[in-house]
């Protein structure tokens, strides 16, 4: 590898049955990007069936070249999977993600591969803005309270309150692929790959600021599913043999997490007595944590709306 191919970027995006005018639009803030030494891997996850699986590939082959490259899964491998491809063919020196319905502000890239070089970091995350469907802002994601960034530190804040959004990581390719790339999971791919990533020891960096925009859809997606109150469920039980490590302060906020979690899942579907019953856990599990948590996250989502 040159040290031009150590400079170059290679985004992976995901698509599973998604329209071609968000897929575009991903692609579209890649090829924007201020930053110009980028590969964009498209990993097709949607399923033969899908009705617009062809339209997707037209697209692809209209825009494809040396730096656009499009691989269509045969069959649904899931997102962990299908990431886990697109690691697979990446030939930059660091490797980022973006899901097939965000996307980056022109920057993202440049500013980030400033700073991992830099710091010499092995990962990077970042802030991100999240936006609903009627354009309103419905959260923004910051890790301004992260008091130490040493591995057991970091360990600490991702269990009780984790940090995730895939596309605010950026890697080292090869350190990306020494710890294996995602686990096969059916939610929380990107809470996983985090914890592996402290628990691997990886020197990592945070980049306090926001260059990418995430878009909640009624439509498709894991985190819209039955499956995503299983999975929550099943990751609740998995952080319970970190609790020897932990103080009873840090469980009970791990305990409220997941509850108040369990009332969006709840809600999502529709569910509404399992989400009232789900709210009062979150409340007994810490009433403190419950009022202080859900002014602080009023506070910002109205702090946002109005920057607009």
């Amino acid at each position: 590898m040159t040290e031009n191919d150590n400079a170059k970027v290679s985004v992976i995006i995901p698509t599973y049955k998604r329209p071609v005018s968000y897929l575009s639009r991903a692609v579209r803030s890649i090829t924007e990007q201020t930053y110009d030494n980028v590969e964009i891997i498209v990993v097709d996850d949607s399923p033969a069936s899908y009705e617009h699986r062809d339209e997707i590939k037209q697209y692809m082959a209209s825009i494809c070249s040396e730096q656009i490259i499009y691989l269509q899964n045969e069959k649904n491998l899931g997102g962990s999977l299908a990431r886990n491809r697109g690691i697979e063919k990446a030939n930059g020196g660091f490797i980022t993600f973006l899901d097939d319905d965000d996307e980056y502000k022109p920057q993202k890239i440049e500013n980030q591969v400033k700073f991992m070089q830099e710091g010499d970091y092995d990962l990077t995350f970042s802030d991100m803005i999240m936006y609903g469907t009627n354009g309103a802002v419905v959260d923004y994601r910051d890790y301004k309270d992260i008091p130490a960034f040493d591995n057991e530190s970091l360990l600490y804040f991702h269990l009780t309150r984790k940090i995730t959004g895939t596309p605010t990581f950026m890697f080292k390719a090869e350190k990306l692929k020494e710890i294996g790339g995602f686990d096969d999971a059916k939610s929380g791919q990107e809470y996983f790959l985090m914890l592996k990533a402290i628990e691997s020891g990886l020197k990592i960096g945070y980049l306090p600021r926001c260059d990418v925009k995430v878009y909640k859809h009624a439509d498709g997606g894991i985190t819209q599913s039955k499956d995503r109150i299983a999975a929550e469920q099943k990751n609740f039980e998995f952080k319970k043999k970190y609790y020897p490590r932990l103080n009873k302060k840090q469980i009970q906020y791990i305990a409220f997490r997941h509850w108040a979690a369990m009332v969006v899942a709840y809600k999502r579907n529709h569910m509404y007595m399992h989400l009232i019953g789900a709210g009062i856990k979150a409340f007994v599990a810490s009433p403190v944590v419950f009022f202080k948590e859900g002014l602080l996250y009023a506070k910002k989502i109205i702090k946002y709306n109005r920057r607009k």
